[in-house]
């Protein structure tokens, strides 16, 4: 899709050049007849260019080679391991997630007919830290309503440790990508100083290069941070909600167990 959109713009701005070169070529063929040879020409020059598929992708690896191989490849570094710890957690709360209503249910139906250890096998066999904290609820049920609460509250904060483990480092990978491309630019402009102070010219020619650089590192360093900030922000809107459905299976949890011991320990 990408590629169909780079080809898209680039065969818009050829044929906006190739319409308004046609009618600089109207208004001049009136004027100078004997121009046809070179109207002629200029028409076969404006032909439609054939964009090469992978356009977009070598134009990348160009300027990423253009830029200092330093820090681009301390950004491609941050890129690879943010990218890494994001898909690990997107697979791991992925995993996490179950069907809840329907594990509810099954407990619910198993505590209604008296069968504690059935209730703890359902949670057992179900994965995820909401079946965790239910069974870590059960083991205690003979203990008391206020200690079934407090195991549940405190096994909750441990679950939501383990969701949210590993968001720090892309964080700081987030943090890392913009700051490389920033300190890329500042030694870009000290490097295009430098050659100002050896060529004792302050000509475009003499620092165009260290300003190339200094451009290439910050527009990678902040590609790569927005790409890690994408990803974080969809981590954190799974963890929310994995978050919420653990505190809703909690508080209903301890209904069920509740109605459990009225029915059951009069």
């Amino acid at each position: 899709m990408k590629k169909l959109f780079a080809i898209l713009a680039v065969m818009g701005v050829l044929s906006f050049g190739m319409t308004q070169t046609a009618m600089a070529q109207d208004s001049t063929a009136t004027a100078a007849p004997a121009q046809t040879e070179e109207v002629a020409a200029a028409d076969e020059a404006a032909a439609p260019v054939v964009v090469e598929e992978g356009g977009m992708h070598k134009e990348l690896k160009t300027k990423f080679i253009e830029g200092d191989a330093g820090f681009m490849s301390l950004v491609a570094i941050a890129l690879v391991l943010g990218l890494a710890f994001c898909i690990e957690r997107i697979i791991y709360l992925s995993l996490a997630e179950v069907d809840v209503k329907k594990l509810m249910a099954k407990v619910e139906e198993a505590l209604e007919k008296g069968d504690v250890e059935g209730a703890k096998t359902v949670c057992r066999n179900t994965r995820g830290p909401i079946a965790s904290i239910c069974y870590q609820g059960l083991m205690r049920i003979d203990e008391g309503l206020d200690v079934v609460e407090r195991s549940v509250v405190s096994y909750g904060g441990v679950q939501a440790g383990y969701l949210e483990k590993g968001c720090s480092w892309i964080t700081l990978f987030i943090a890392m990508a913009p700051s490389l491309g920033f300190l890329g630019t500042v030694i870009g402009m000290v490097m295009a100083f430098d050659q100002i102070q050896i060529a004792g010219d302050i000509s475009p020619t003499v620092v165009a290069g260290g300003m190339k650089v200094a451009l290439i590192t910050t527009i990678f360093g902040l590609i790569v941070a927005l790409i890690l900030q994408v990803f974080y922000n969809y981590i954190l809107s799974k963890i929310e909600a994995i978050t919420s459905q653990m505190e809703d299976s909690s508080i209903t949890l301890l209904d069920m167990i509740m109605k459990y011991n009225l029915k059951y320990k009069k």
